[in-house]
């Protein structure tokens, strides 16, 4: 059996959960979530904590009754807090604007670098070299906060880049001169 797929899931005061066949619909003060559940598994809700089953022991089963289980956790705790990615902007010149709801990147090209912000995802800057990618669902706030990482990731020579607050880049040395 699953160790996380059977743990049961505790719903909040101020989470609304609502099952409707395979569909899972979670509503809270962060907004309102939706996830299709794979037609093998079952999600029961009694007395407000979710049960997640699988019918059988085969091995596409138990992979879906642990990653079943996470993501509908996932939803509940995204819409009562939220998930947040912070990135570092590090560089001589490199820089973030608050552009609408987008932000728009300078980050050593001989072009600026527009990146609106997805549904559901906010994009904060409190200073020029630090965004915040906040939003209820946490693979749209991990995949928005990849693909600004992406537009100039930290190189391993003098660690200019886009990284992720407390990433450590490995740092390698330079050449040399020679005799």
């Amino acid at each position: 059996m699953s160790r996380i797929g059977k743990q049961p899931i505790e719903v909040p005061k101020g989470a609304d959960v609502t099952l409707d066949g395979q569909g899972v619909r979670v509503k809270g003060p962060k907004g309102e979530l939706t996830f299709e559940v794979h037609s093998d598994i079952t999600v029961v809700l009694e007395d407000g904590v979710l049960t997640v089953t699988r019918p059988s022991d085969e091995p596409q089963h138990r992979a879906l009754h642990g990653l079943t289980r996470m993501l509908v956790a996932n939803m509940i705790e995204g819409v009562m807090n939220g998930f947040s990615k912070t990135l570092e902007i590090q560089g001589v010149g490199y820089r973030a604007l608050q552009k609408g709801s987008g932000i728009e990147l300078q980050l050593g090209y001989s072009h600026t670098i527009e990146y609106p912000a997805p549904d559901g995802v906010s994009l904060e800057l409190p200073d020029q070299t630090t965004i915040v990618v906040a939003g209820p669902d946490k693979q749209k706030v991990g995949q928005a906060a990849a693909e600004i990482r992406a537009f100039r990731p930290p190189e391993p020579y003098k660690g200019k880049g886009i990284r992720y607050r407390g990433e450590h880049v490995r740092r390698k040395a330079g050449k040399t001169a020679g005799a």
